[in-house]
């Protein structure tokens, strides 16, 4: 039992020792570890400047085909590019912007029809979203981070008080001596 306890002591005091000498990362240089996870399997703790994040699936799609592949191939989000241009030709609108062959530049509303409608779809994806637990781990690293940043001004601004009052009062004590008619000594003379 001693021998246990002996041991993790050793490792409790040496864990902190290495984490203080870490660097810390800046946003972006971090490493981004992105796992799927199933049932009750532990997500790995995140080490040094590592960003672990687990998206949490049912034990019952362990060994299944992901959900993205299982979905019905005749969906119209599954639909061929050349499919899609192809239902251009009947849009009603026309003229500039409109994403149409009839017009002075109705292709070029087609860009941006698609990109909007690229947008929509991945907003409600219902799929895995690792930008936003990265997003939200950063955050929370940054917050740390300000935190330990504002502990450090302070004390540099306690330290900058303390430094003026004391030159402040050590200026005093010289206006007094000078004031007093008191002069001050001479400095030595150098042996040489």
């Amino acid at each position: 039992m001693t021998r246990i306890s002996l041991a993790s002591i050793a490792l409790m005091l040496s864990v902190p020792a290495s984490a203080q000498g870490a660097p810390v990362a800046k946003p972006g240089d971090e490493k981004i570890n992105q796992l799927i996870i199933y049932g009750d399997d532990k997500c790995p703790e995140s080490v040094g400047d590592e960003i672990v994040v687990c998206a949490r699936m049912g034990e019952a799609d362990r060994y299944r085909i992901p959900t993205n592949l299982r979905d019905d191939p005749n969906d119209p989000r599954n639909q061929a590019m050349s499919e899609r241009i192809k239902s251009y030709e009947y849009v009603a609108a026309s003229g500039t912007m409109s994403c149409s062959p009839s017009g002075a530049g109705g292709f070029t509303g087609c860009g941006i029809a698609e990109i909007n409608k690229a947008y929509a779809e991945k907003a409600q994806d219902p799929g895995i979203t690792f930008g936003r637990l990265i997003a939200a781990e950063r955050a929370k690293r940054m917050a740390g981070v300000d935190a330990e940043a504002a502990e450090v001004e302070a004390r540099v601004v306690e330290f900058e008080k303390g430094r003026a009052e004391r030159e402040a009062k050590l200026q005093a004590e010289l206006d007094a001596k000078e004031a007093a008619g008191v002069e001050a000594e001479p400095l030595p003379e150098p042996k040489g």
